[in-house]
């Protein structure tokens, strides 16, 4: 029997093809804007590590101005200084815990026919790589010996690898960094979190770093950094010593802390310890210390925009004015079937079978709809993608799930659409019809 509706519906669009094609046009154009903007917001709030989202945590210890909060109404530093990280590391009760910040540095290639070139990194400790689980091509992360030993270690994104050793498995050989040598000790594959959830302070959809190293080499070597740096009062001492013991925030802090339990002996920890400072005349705010989850941290950060959130909902109510005029448009088809179906009425077809068989060809409108709108949707995100160049390209891409989302959509819609005008249509008296035919 579905069969013969399918093939019923097919005949009845083909025999109105400008009222039909119209509609398909209207579902199209609403799809394909809705989509647009609810793929950008998907893959801007989507939880990147749903696995362990509620296992990690930005720390935060508020060590700011007494005078004025970081950010209001009353936020905490959403990075840390030097001393309270390296205090943390040292005493703070976590499964696994990293200090990390961004770094900058030319390689320079054994292969005197590549060129050095600029590159990006992330000092960190090795629970880096346990915390975030970034996939590994070859070898491994390094050990908190490596951290304490100040060993001249590394890890290569693949895209690295493949510039200065041709994607072979470059493990135990060197590198050179910043002027200094580096043993490779893992390569990663294909690593590209979006939102880059661990780092949101220096953007959260920027690309992931070229190599990482110890942490602990920043302060040996006085490397230097990229990032976010804030200050809220002068240092007392000159140089980079002074600049590691001043007031200012420039490292991002994270602990694994998979219990309840744990979570609650890790923020009492940050109370006793900001207790501690204030006692040293440190910490002149009152107690504002938090962990956030990841998701937390996210919303905390404002990941998305409040403004592709409007732009969202405005999308969405133009949809929904695409689908009155579709309900418009389906009222006027199924009145000049007005007499057929009064005959079909008085011929025996039931209301139900009329029904299921106009909702039948009210959704081959919306799969025809969506289907376009999925082309439209695809189109809107290119021109976004060349608009705001690349630190967007990984928003703007249809995955399998927005897919279906609006095939679902668009069926869903122009099911909704064709409630009422087949309720009109099913209602039509026979004795009335036939009479005037």
């Amino acid at each position: 029997m579905l069969s013969y509706y399918l093939r019923l519906a097919l005949l009845s669009i083909k025999r109105n093809p400008i009222l039909s094609t119209l509609m398909v046009a209207a579902i199209a154009v609403g799809i394909g804007a809705s989509m647009t903007t609810i793929t950008v917001n998907y893959a801007m709030g989507s939880d990147p590590v749903p696995h362990k989202s509620d296992e990690l945590f930005a720390v935060q210890v508020d060590s700011w101005d007494p005078n004025n909060p970081f950010r209001e109404p009353n936020i905490a530093p959403d990075q840390m200084t030097y001393m309270d990280a390296m205090a943390l590391m040292k005493s703070a009760p976590a499964k696994r815990q990293t200090a990390m910040t961004k770094t900058f540095a030319v390689i320079e290639p054994e292969d005197r026919d590549v060129r050095p070139f600029e590159t990006t990194g992330r000092a960190t400790y090795g629970d880096f790589f346990q915390m975030f689980e970034p996939p590994f091509l070859y070898g491994n992360g390094w050990s908190r010996e490596s951290d304490d030993n100040l060993e001249m270690v590394t890890v290569l994104s693949r895209e690295t690898n493949e510039k200065l050793f041709g994607g072979d498995n470059s493990v135990g050989k060197f590198v050179r960094i910043g002027g200094r040598n580096y043993k490779v000790v893992g390569v990663l594959d294909h690593y590209r979190p979006v939102p880059k959830y661990y780092d949101v302070t220096n953007g959260p959809f920027r690309d992931p770093e070229d190599y990482y190293i110890p942490f602990n080499l920043v302060a040996a070597f006085e490397l230097s950094r990229a990032g976010n740096t804030n200050c809220w009062k002068p240092n007392n001492e000159e140089g980079f010593q002074g600049f590691l013991n001043s007031e200012c925030v420039w490292i991002q802090f994270w602990a694994e802390l998979p219990t309840k339990s744990e979570q609650e002996d890790y923020l009492a920890f940050l109370n006793n310890y900001a207790n501690q400072q204030k006692e040293l005349g440190r910490f002149p705010r009152p107690l504002n210390n938090h962990i956030q989850s990841v998701m937390q941290w996210m919303e905390l950060q404002g990941v998305v925009d409040d403004g592709a959130q409007v732009v969202m909902w405005l999308s969405i109510m133009f949809l929904l004015v695409c689908l009155l005029n579709t309900i418009g448009l389906l009222l006027t088809k199924f009145s000049t079937k007005a007499g057929e179906i009064g005959l079909r009425r008085a011929l025996g077809a039931s209301k139900r079978t009329l029904f299921l068989q106009h909702i039948i060809e009210s959704a081959m409108i919306g799969v025809a709809g969506g289907c376009v709108g999925l082309f439209l949707a695809w189109g809107g995100l290119q021109g976004i993608g060349a608009l705001f160049g690349n630190e967007v390209q990984h928003l703007v891409r249809l995955d399998v799930t927005m897919m279906f989302t609006a095939i679902l959509l668009a069926i869903v819609s122009a099911l909704l659409a064709g409630i009422y005008p087949t309720w009109r249509a099913c209602n039509i008296q026979p004795a009335v019809q036939l009479k005037t035919q």
